[in-house]
């Protein structure tokens, strides 16, 4: 089986997370040992004792769930699991997949997805950005009216995640607006997403600035393991390139439909979902449905995910 490694964003983060995961591996508390050097707080306490609302403040969700990622690589090594053809990562889970590529050290990554989130929640006040999934309406339909909605703000599509899931991003006027004009054009579902920032949309050009000055000073390598961006759908092996990529990301769309394409085009028969949730194989299932999905969720879905591709 030729497996993609595939890691979540934003969304897949929950109270408790890799706890049955931890239990059995100590490499998980490890790593987010790391990353509580680089943040300054004990990350796997919050992860695993605090608040969902502190979970769910992006500066934090965003280095939890990267870390999440990579301690999830970090067992499937470990237990020698299948090594990918591919790697790949939903909006923040690229930073998980460059650093399990060898692209980006881990602490740098934490570091760089911690600020990411600062100033992401920065770039538009509380209150004034807004989010919406848009359920079963055709994404080139969405994308004619997010330019009938554009007199009332500003409003893309943020997210192409399934056929039938597309998510919109922008002024909180301007996303209510094309709600309203997807029902008419007969989606079946508008449904707000609790978000404290509207992502993936011009409205985080301050974001993209901060963070093209920050990337300036980190080093990057070239993968050892090749990973499908998501702006571009792409495989990039420059490090400039690559750190490019990343600072558009914050304003552009993520390709979710298109690179699970990309993937079986390259000849990927299997995705792992390294990480909390399983959001991706959800989606997955709705764009390549040939495709085999498991996950690096906890101990049992680990030995499932073995079994499967050890057999193949």
């Amino acid at each position: 089986m030729s497996i993609a490694i595939v890691f979540p964003g934003q969304g897949s983060q929950s109270v408790g997370m890799q706890t049955d995961l931890a239990a059995a591996f100590p490499v998980v508390e490890e790593t987010y040992a790391e990353a509580s050097d680089v943040l300054g707080f004990d990350l796997w306490e919050l992860v695993t004792t605090g608040s969902e609302e502190a979970l769910k403040q992006t500066a934090v969700t965003q280095p939890a769930l990267l870390t999440a990622g990579v301690a999830a690589w970090r067992v499937w090594l470990d237990q020698n699991g299948a090594q990918p053809t591919l790697m790949a990562g939903h909006s923040l889970g690229e930073y998980s997949a460059l650093v399990c590529a060898g692209v980006i050290k881990f602490a740098d990554a934490v570091m760089l997805v911690r600020k990411r989130g600062e100033y992401m929640q920065e770039a538009v006040p509380a209150g004034e950005g807004a989010m919406a999934a848009i359920l079963n309406l055709a994404p080139s339909t969405i994308n004619e009216l997010c330019e009938s909605a554009a007199n009332t703000g500003t409003v893309q599509v943020a997210n192409y995640n399934s056929p039938v899931q597309t998510v919109v991003a922008g002024t909180a006027g301007a996303v209510e607006q094309l709600g309203k004009l997807a029902i008419e054009a007969g989606a079946k579902r508008v449904v707000p997403l609790p978000v404290s920032a509207p992502f993936h949309c011009q409205l985080m050009a301050p974001a993209a600035e901060r963070m093209a000055e920050l990337l300036v000073g980190i080093e990057f390598n070239k993968p050892e393991i090749s990973v499908v961006n998501n702006v571009d759908v792409a495989i990039v092996e420059q490090p400039d390139l690559i750190k490019d990529a990343l600072v558009r990301q914050i304003t552009g769309s993520v390709r979710w439909v298109e690179l699970v394409e990309n993937m079986v085009e390259q000849q990927v028969n299997g995705m792992i979902e390294c990480g909390p949730g399983k959001v991706l194989n959800g989606l997955g299932r709705r764009i390549a449905r040939d495709l085999e999905f498991h996950g690096v969720q906890d101990q049992s879905s680990l030995a499932s995910a073995l079994a499967a591709t050890s057999s193949s």
